[in-house]
């Protein structure tokens, strides 16, 4: 099958196609400017250095961030979100997050309470599948150090209210992170404004960059130990790894081709009117699919019966054909692209209902579905179910 006829909405996976501009600029920069970032003093280490700090400074505005330097770029959202964690939490540590996160922050919390080093609270979602911010009030201890929140829902696609669970901390000693690897990029994010200590997202996704790429956003007032050291091309002679950021978070060469994606994506998503014009295509989209297939006999879908506060990103299963098989014959017999399983959140299955039936099929839609998609995938589910 040609890559060009397929029906792609696995977007909570990674976004694809990208942007053709993303492959243009990629390409034509690392081709022309593909050395060393402000390692050496030649024209082209001064150009790719400069797109570097030039990326940094630009999502640093896009997130509404304290301070550029503060930005720090690293190669995933579980790279940053193991940076930051191991980074900030001590012995004896209580940390509160939700079973809604990915395994992202699961498995590195898992791991640290597994082997004493904290207690972890974890929030279970109403039936709409929010997590309460009076929850969060609740489970607060005096030895809380650090909440963590999933903003977005890989599984489900709810959109947590982060604002309104800011505001509670912001007299509270806890930190605040949020994962916004499925947000950022289709979501306004202000993390000032939401009174958020760190952001950590991907760039793969929504932000429109290659796969590689990731982002963490440190608030002024944060300081994050290094667990990491090596080389950064700034002051060779200092026998320790640097403090001040973003070396502090950033070790070895970096990413750049993946860098210039990411600058690329950002014009892009410009171009498009910003996250929330995206966002609202988006959901239009979603909210004709959901639509065409809610009602269908066998058909159960999970944590949408409204789309508000919502990500185009839903799941579903149908009755008597396993997640995995439905999978198949959407790829199989209808070129429709889905994922299929536990996506890497068993505890929102758990929650939702859906461990025990092996996960469910996920639909995550993107800037590049259309209304043809839309009813080629209804018509496909309907047949299945039928």
């Amino acid at each position: 099958m040609d890559a060009r006829d397929l029906i792609y909405m696995d977007n909570a996976a990674t976004s694809w196609p990208k942007p053709q501009r993303v492959y243009d600029f990629m390409m034509e920069f690392y081709r022309n400017n593909g050395v060393n970032p402000g390692r050496s003093g030649f024209d082209a280490a001064i150009s790719a250095g400069d797109l570097v700090e030039q990326t940094r400074a630009r999502l640093n505005r896009f997130f509404h961030g304290d301070l550029p330097e503060r930005t720090v770029f690293c190669h995933n959202a579980t790279d940053g979100l193991n940076l930051v964690i191991h980074g900030l939490v001590s012995p004896g540590d209580h940390v509160i997050s939700t079973c809604l996160d990915h395994n992202s922050v699961l498995r590195p919390l898992n791991v640290l309470a597994r082997d004493g080093i904290i207690d972890v609270t974890w929030l279970e979602p109403d039936a709409s599948g929010f997590i309460r911010p009076e929850d969060v009030r609740g489970a607060l201890r005096e030895n809380t150090s650090l909440v963590a929140v999933n903003h977005g829902s890989n599984v489900i696609g709810t959109v947590q209210d982060v604002a309104a669970i800011g505001g509670l901390l912001r007299d509270e000693p806890p930190l605040f992170l949020i994962d916004a690897s499925q947000t950022a990029g289709v979501v306004p994010i202000d993390i000032r404004a939401m009174n958020v200590d760190l952001l950590v997202a991907t760039g793969h996704k929504a932000l429109m960059g290659p796969t590689g790429t990731g982002v963490i956003c440190v608030r002024e007032h944060v300081e994050i130990r290094p667990t990491r050291a090596g080389g950064t091309g700034v002051r060779s002679a200092y026998p320790y790894h640097l403090e001040e950021y973003p070396w502090r978070l950033e070790y070895g060469t970096g990413n750049l081709i993946g860098i210039a994606g990411l600058w690329a994506g950002q014009e892009w998503i410009e171009e498009q009117g910003g996250p929330a014009a995206i966002h609202a295509r988006e959901m239009e989209l979603a909210g004709a699919l959901l639509g065409g297939i809610r009602d269908l006999d066998r058909v159960t879908t999970y944590c949408c019966d409204g789309l508000d506060d919502h990500l185009a990103t839903f799941s579903l299963n149908v009755e008597g054909i396993e997640a995995m098989n439905v999978g198949i014959m959407l790829d199989v017999d209808h070129e429709i692209a889905t994922r299929t399983g536990l996506q890497c959140a068993p505890k929102c299955h758990e929650c939702i209902g859906t461990f025990g039936l092996h996960g469910t099929v996920r639909f995550s839609l993107g800037p590049f579905n259309t209304p043809q998609h839309i009813e080629r995938a209804v018509e496909a589910v309907r047949e299945i179910a039928r």
